[in-house]
């Protein structure tokens, strides 16, 4: 027997709601599985976004830890600059301070021959020469002439050659100087300095550590003390 219409259309509409299903359920897996794709892809570039934002902030507090150290560091190196040139300022006061004070011991006429003469004695023995010049302060004239001649028995008795001296009465030393005197070869090409200022100078640059200590305290960072 033949197959009614009825029974064709039947099949036929089977047929269509199995393949519209099956359609549907691949459709469904496929928007399933783009969903699932989609979600990990989303993920993925949420997390390297993170991952960048982080970075770019902790790169950023670096930064700013470091700003933070060189600023810190550069004040605490300015403070200690400072310190150091208040410290350095108040040595140099002081210094300065004994220097003004040498007046006074040229100044004491029982005191003063006694240096002079051995200011006189450290700068002939310096130079050992047969031939020196010597200046002095104008108002120092008179003494220096004086203790000269003692000086030169002193000196030929400790060198054995005798030396001629000759003051120069046309450059003297500087009036506001504290005293003492200036030698120096005929030619000029040696100078010794045998003054109270070049003495002050002398000790100042020996005893500077040991003045820092006395007013300002010992270094704890300082070392060597040679």
């Amino acid at each position: 027997m033949g197959i009614s219409d009825n029974d064709v259309q039947k099949q036929l509409r089977h047929m269509m709601a199995f393949i519209e299903q099956e359609a549907n359920e691949k459709a469904e897996e496929i928007d399933a599985k783009a969903e699932e794709e989609f979600n990990m892809e989303k993920g993925r570039l949420v997390q390297m976004q993170r991952t960048k934002i982080l970075e770019h902030y902790e790169k950023k507090e670096k930064q700013v830890e470091l700003q933070r150290k060189i600023q810190r560091s550069n004040m605490q190196n300015q403070g200690r600059l400072k310190c150091l040139k208040a410290r350095e300022d108040h040595l140099r006061a002081v210094l300065d301070e004994a220097r003004s004070n040498l007046s006074r011991i040229s100044a004491d006429s029982h005191r003063y021959p006694s240096i002079l003469k051995g200011l006189i004695m450290q700068a002939l023995f310096q130079l050992l020469e047969k031939n020196v010049i010597v200046r002095c302060r104008q108002k120092d004239e008179e003494l220096v002439e004086k203790l000269m001649p003692e000086c030169l028995d002193e000196l030929t008795k400790n060198w054995g050659d005798k030396t001629n001296v000759r003051l120069d009465r046309e450059h003297y030393l500087a009036a506001d100087s504290a005293g003492g005197v200036e030698m120096s070869t005929l030619d000029g090409r040696i100078k010794v300095q045998s003054t109270l200022e070049s003495r002050l100078d002398l000790i100042a640059g020996q005893i500077i550590p040991q003045i820092r200590t006395a007013l300002f305290g010992a270094n704890p960072n300082r070392k060597f003390f040679e």
